[in-house]
């Protein structure tokens, strides 16, 4: 059975506690009170989805949304204001079914150990049909087993596989990875290794190079080591973890008699523990011509830093050669004064018209940033 979930008028204000507008331009002028960004651009409320985390489009608009509880969710503009009014449970009692991706016509979906596919979803939203399995052997260990996913030009679904650990060197070497598979499930094959945790990648749409994000580990104090931007030039690459971090700090316990020049360098070091998410390289052309072809990302924010950092979304800039010039703060303010959290961005998404969409699983929404002008 399909359940269905009211888009309330619930929303927070600054001291994060959730209140009933009784107009929604209140709503919506509080919302773009509360979050900064560059002059010109909007965000609004687009749905309330519990845990939302990483989302996929349908080929007709129907977004999809996992999250790291148990529930996959539809959402759907039914009315074309550019709200996703109707928010639908598509599949649950799953074991956190973060990642979620779209393809010819199905939905797939990966849990902690197993990837699946439902067919014909969009046109079975009130009674969603039995998933059809596609991989399950995938480890079981749920640290760092959430999955982001997603199909890369040449057609293969990638999956990663996180670190079991804060920081360890395991024998098996599809821990620390992305790999990929088939849409069937068929010919798997690990393409990155030495990636302690990557819960976001994008496609480079100028040279079809696979990007991404990746967490750095912790206990090694506020400061150090940063979050990293990735670049995978060809198949079989390692990127340091558990050896080394940010392309240049030998790790305390693992990396004696390691060089982190053995290894492939970070395109830009993020800022330290800011849990750099969901990534994307911008296409669209509603943004300012600036922003062509540049790379978005959430950060989740900090959960053990005694000062917290991130809770926004950051923008790199890249030359004609894909080199990293800058890294700079695109949308923040989920993060208050006093280190009070009303948001945590998890993943950023494209629409059609060139907004973009950005979930929150601490305050279960998905927000839409667009420009006007």
């Amino acid at each position: 059975m399909s359940a269905r979930i009211s888009s309330a008028c619930l929303w927070f204000s600054i001291f994060a506690i959730l209140f009933c507008a009784t107009e929604p331009a209140a709503a919506q002028d509080d919302l773009n009170r509360l979050i900064e960004l560059p002059p010109g651009f909007t965000i609004q409320e687009y749905a309330t989805v519990p845990n939302a985390r990483s989302m996929c489009l349908s080929d007709n608009g129907v977004l999809f949304v996992g999250t790291r509880r148990s529930s996959v969710y539809a959402v759907r503009d039914m009315d074309g204001d550019g709200r996703g009014e109707q928010v639908d449970v598509i599949a649950e009692d799953l074991a956190q079914p973060n990642g979620v991706a779209w393809r010819d016509g199905s939905l797939y979906v990966a849990e902690i150990s197993r990837v699946t596919r439902y067919d014909n979803i969009e046109n079975r939203i009130e009674n969603p049909p039995l998933p059809v399995l596609i991989k399950d052997d995938y480890p079981t260990d749920r640290h760092h087993g959430w999955k982001y996913i997603a199909f890369g030009p040449d057609g293969y679904l990638y999956v990663p596989v996180g670190a079991p650990c804060n920081v360890c060197d395991e024998e098996n070497d599809i821990y620390a990875s992305i790999t990929r598979i088939r849409p069937d499930g068929s010919d798997f094959s690990i393409v990155a290794h030495g990636v302690r945790n990557t819960v976001g990648f994008n496609w480079d749409p100028l040279t079809g190079d696979l990007w991404f994000t990746d967490n750095g580990r912790d206990r090694m104090g506020d400061d150090i080591p940063p979050d990293e931007l990735n670049h995978l030039t060809s198949p079989g690459q390692h990127f340091g973890f558990p050896f080394c971090h940010g392309g240049e700090i030998v790790d305390p316990d693992l990396g004696r008699g390691k060089s982190c020049a053995d290894y492939r360098k970070p395109v830009q070091n993020l800022g330290p523990h800011v849990a750099a998410l969901g990534m994307l390289f911008y296409t669209g052309d509603q943004f300012p011509g600036e922003y062509q072809n540049q790379v978005f990302i959430a950060e989740h924010g900090s959960w053990n830093r005694s000062e917290k950092i991130g809770y926004r979304v950051t923008l790199v800039r890249l030359n004609e050669n894909r080199e990293a010039i800058s890294y700079e703060v695109f949308a923040s303010g989920w993060l208050r004064e006093g280190e009070q959290v009303i948001g945590r961005p998890v993943h950023v998404l494209q629409m059609p018209d060139g907004s973009m969409l950005v979930s929150d699983d601490f305050a279960g929404k998905i927000y839409r940033i667009s420009y006007s002008g």
